[in-house]
C-alpha cells in the first residue's frame, strides 16, 4: 500500500523558518521525483518545488527560490522541504507528491494527506 505521510506543518512567525518531512513507502521511492505542492484558501494548488530521483536537479517557483531547499534520501524514503525566512503568503496547506512514468509510458502519481503551514505573528 502505498503511503506519503508529512509532518512538520505548524504555526510560525514571519521569518521563521520550518522543516516539512515526507516519509514514503510501498514504492520504489528511489525510481520518482518528488515534489512539494501547496494550496491557499481559495487558490489553485501550485508547484512549490521538486527533486528527481537521483536527487542532482532540483527546480523551485520563482516565489520560493533562495528560500526553500528540497532534499531527499533515499536510503531513508524521505524527502525533506526546509523553509526559511517564511512570509504570510506562505500560509497554505503543503502536499508531497510522488510521481513516475515507466518505458511504457504509464504513469504513477501519489499524494500525501497534507500538513497546514501558517505563516502569523
Amino acid at each position: 500500500q502505498v503511503q506519503l505521510v508529512e509532518s512538520g506543518g505548524g504555526l510560525v512567525q514571519p521569518g521563521g523558518s520550518l522543516r516539512l518531512s515526507c516519509a514514503a513507502s510501498g514504492f520504489t521511492f528511489s525510481s520518482y521525483t518528488m515534489s512539494w505542492y501547496r494550496q491557499a484558501p481559495g487558490k489553485e494548488r501550485e508547484l512549490v518545488a521538486d527533486i528527481i530521483s537521483a536527487g542532482g536537479r532540483t527546480n523551485y517557483a520563482d516565489s520560493v527560490k533562495g528560500r526553500f531547499t528540497i532534499s531527499r534520501d533515499n536510503a531513508k524514503n524521505t524527502v525533506y522541504l526546509q523553509m526559511n525566512s517564511l512570509k504570510p503568503e506562505d500560509t497554505a496547506v503543503y502536499y508531497c507528491n510522488a510521481v513516475t512514468t515507466l518505458w511504457d509510458s504509464t504513469r504513477y502519481n501519489y499524494w500525501g494527506q497534507g500538513t497546514q503551514v501558517t505563516v502569523s505573528s
